[in-house]
């Protein structure tokens, strides 16, 4: 078994303040990294900002500020918002650092010596807020299918991508790794899409300068998607990180999936590099029924998302309500349901009580039997499978298990200490599954039944009041 692991978020567009959309890509990655550790795994969890581009160069005019003082304005309310939720990354990258341009500029040129790289004129559909082209056929009324905006039409001198080159390579690609286009239903599509026949990519922009300059002619800048993608290798070009490379899951939203499973296999393969293991789309979150976010005016901030009912209850929910790659809709009473019921009622009791019975009988060594009813195997299956809401679910139908157990034994009456023991050794479990999920209430519960010399335990989840 490989002894190292590498999962990345995208990399945010720092536009604005972070929203749930953002959160949830990050916690989810969050939980993969503190899985993989707790299989003994030495693990890179990177993250980051995407501070090039036109989108950011039109925000930045609006703020009045240079692009570099309005991204550098943004950064650390990203990095406030991942410590908030408790987002334990390796490291935070921005397209505007030294060693990620270096990285890209040496990748540009060597697809342009490669012949994969030629300049000509582009004319075509731009939307500035996905940083990307459309085809007539792709609109909803003249509009960006996306954001719903209006479509410009650019017509530019450019520097051209040989994706067209590609299509054969890519295609097998997936066949040759069936795992690469992640969740299984989302595969079809773009291969689908790749089968039509692939266009050659316009790589450059002329028209501003906050970009990486190309090497091989500095009045161009390299089209963001060219020198973003590039963020996931270039971080593991320390000495020290090399290993990691190459990537064992992006994890991204899946209206970035062509960008990720089309443009960015085409760039690896002509630049000579290893392909990634996976890329995982997940669902978007609705909010009745629409995409969260900022340009649609629907939007719910990190700060707001914890003060429902904290943080570990906020990364519980996201993570249990949805099954990861489908979409979820959002509700405040849907939270603060699961938050009562499953953590306060279930896990918050059966802790509660137990080390309560515990402080007061004591406990015996005992063969855990109530141990075996635990589905091991299928919640690790799950968990390399990105399936958080089926790895939740059996952890949580266990704890329905240890709730009967408990009620049936009635140990208060019988003073059991075998059955007292059965139910700490179950929780101990308990605790160091759940600890990816819910570090914090993991910690708390580990440290109750760390010993033998139990003391009660405080409430470790509050009810919310549905408000």
């Amino acid at each position: 078994m490989a002894k190292k692991y590498y999962v990345t978020t995208p990399i945010y567009y720092p536009n604005d303040i972070p929203h749930i959309g953002h959160a949830y890509t990050t916690i989810a990655a969050d939980v993969i990294a503190r899985w993989q550790k707790l299989q003994g795994k030495e693990v890179f969890f990177l993250t980051g900002t995407d501070d090039h581009g036109k989108k950011i160069a039109q925000a930045a005019e609006k703020a009045k500020l240079s692009p570099k003082e309005f991204t550098d304005q943004l950064i650390p309310k990203f990095k406030d918002a991942w410590k908030k939720l408790n987002i334990q990354y390796d490291r935070f990258i921005r397209t505007t650092d030294p060693d990620h341009e270096k990285i890209v500029q040496e990748i540009l040129q060597k697809v342009f010596d490669n012949g994969d790289i030629y300049k000509g004129e582009y004319e075509g559909l731009y939307c500035t807020g996905c940083e990307a082209y459309y085809t007539e056929k792709d609109l909803e009324d003249g509009c960006c299918p996306i954001h719903k905006t209006k479509i410009e039409k650019l017509k530019e001198e450019t520097y051209f991508f040989k994706l067209s080159k590609y299509q054969k390579p890519l295609l097998d690609l997936y066949k040759k790794n069936p795992t690469f286009i992640s969740p299984k239903h989302r595969k079809q599509e773009i291969i689908n899409r790749v089968k039509e026949g692939l266009k050659d990519l316009s790589v450059s922009r002329a028209g501003f300068d906050w970009g990486v300059p190309l090497p091989f002619d500095k009045d161009h800048v390299s089209y963001v998607w060219f020198d973003a993608l590039f963020n996931y290798y270039s971080a593991t070009r320390e000495k020290s990180k090399q290993k990691f490379w190459p990537a064992d899951v992006h994890l991204i939203g899946k209206d970035i999936l062509w960008f990720h499973t089309v443009y960015w296999p085409a760039f690896l393969l002509s630049a000579g590099i290893d392909i990634p293991k996976t890329v995982f789309a997940h669902g978007w979150w609705t909010f009745n029924n629409e995409k969260i976010s900022k340009s649609r005016g629907k939007v719910i901030n990190v700060d707001e998302l914890i003060a429902i009912a904290g943080v570990d209850s906020a990364r519980y929910f996201l993570l249990r309500e949805a099954s990861f790659g489908e979409d979820g809709d959002f509700s405040e009473d849907a939270l603060i349901e699961r938050h009562n019921n499953e953590l306060a009622n279930k896990l918050g009791n059966l802790v509660s009580r137990t080390s309560a019975l515990a402080e007061k009988y004591g406990i015996t060594k005992t063969d855990k039997k109530l141990l075996k009813k635990l589905k091991l195997k299928e919640i690790e299956k799950n968990l390399e499978e990105f399936r958080t809401d089926k790895a939740l679910n059996e952890i949580f139908a266990f704890i329905d298990v240890c709730n009967e157990y408990i009620q049936d034994k009635k140990p208060w009456e019988t003073k059991d200490k075998k059955v007292l023991n059965e139910l700490v050794e179950a929780i101990r479990e308990i605790a160091r599954l759940l600890s990816p999920f819910i570090p914090e209430s993991a910690e708390k519960i580990s440290e109750i039944f760390k010993s033998d010399n139990i003391k009660k335990a405080p409430i470790l989840f509050q009810k919310v009041e549905d408000k």
